[in-house]
Parts: C-alpha cells; sequence; structure tokens
C-alpha cells in the first residue's frame, strides 16, 4: 500500500485543477535511478494504467505505480510541505536505508 497525508491530498487535487486534468487523472508514483544517493522519486499525472500496474487508493486519491517502483514504495506515505524548511511532495518510506539531505533521492 502507498498512503496520501491530507495535506499531499489537497495539493494533488488543487495541482489537478490547476492542470485542467479531469478525475480520470490520477497520481503516478514511480522510482527512477539517479539523484544523490542513488534512486529519485517521480510524480506525474497519468489517466491510463499499464498490464503490471499496482493500483491504491487512499483519502479518495488514486495512486498507481509500475511491479518494479512498488518493491521500494511498499508502506510509503506521500506528504506535501509548504513550510520554511522547504516546500514540496516529501515521501517517508520505511524502505530507504538512507537519504539525501534534500530528501529528493534515497538508498536501499
Amino acid at each position: 500500500m502507498i498512503y496520501i497525508s491530507d495535506k499531499a491530498k489537497e495539493k494533488i487535487v488543487k495541482l489537478r485543477q490547476d492542470a485542467g486534468l479531469d478525475s480520470t487523472y490520477f497520481l503516478r508514483v514511480g522510482v527512477v535511478g539517479g539523484g544523490c544517493s542513488g534512486l529519485s522519486y517521480k510524480l506525474d499525472f497519468d489517466n491510463e494504467t499499464q498490464p503490471n500496474d499496482q493500483v491504491f487508493e487512499d483519502q479518495g486519491e488514486k495512486l498507481v505505480t509500475d511491479l518494479k517502483s512498488f518493491l521500494y514504495l511498499c508502506d510509503t506515505t506521500l506528504d506535501f510541505s509548504d513550510g520554511l524548511n522547504g516546500k514540496g511532495f516529501h515521501f517517508s518510506n520505511p524502505n530507504a536505508s538512507r537519504s539525501c539531505g534534500c530528501g529528493e533521492s534515497f538508498a536501499v
């Protein structure tokens, strides 16, 4: 399962509306190679699922990830911060053994 915080849900809804996307669009969460710790998170809106996608729903929001990324994202919570210490989406990932200072990449 991938979870989403209240603040992240609010921001996703706003971003979807600002982009003029309808409710058929969901948040695709992925993991790609790169970043200072080796792996980076990727977020995007999508409206088509693929055969090996893992589909979750939390807080009324549909979250989709590919099977390979799910191995790294299992039990992760997506959060959003708009504070002075950094604005943006953040991942609370229990599978990460370390992450970089900016929180955009991690290692397992």
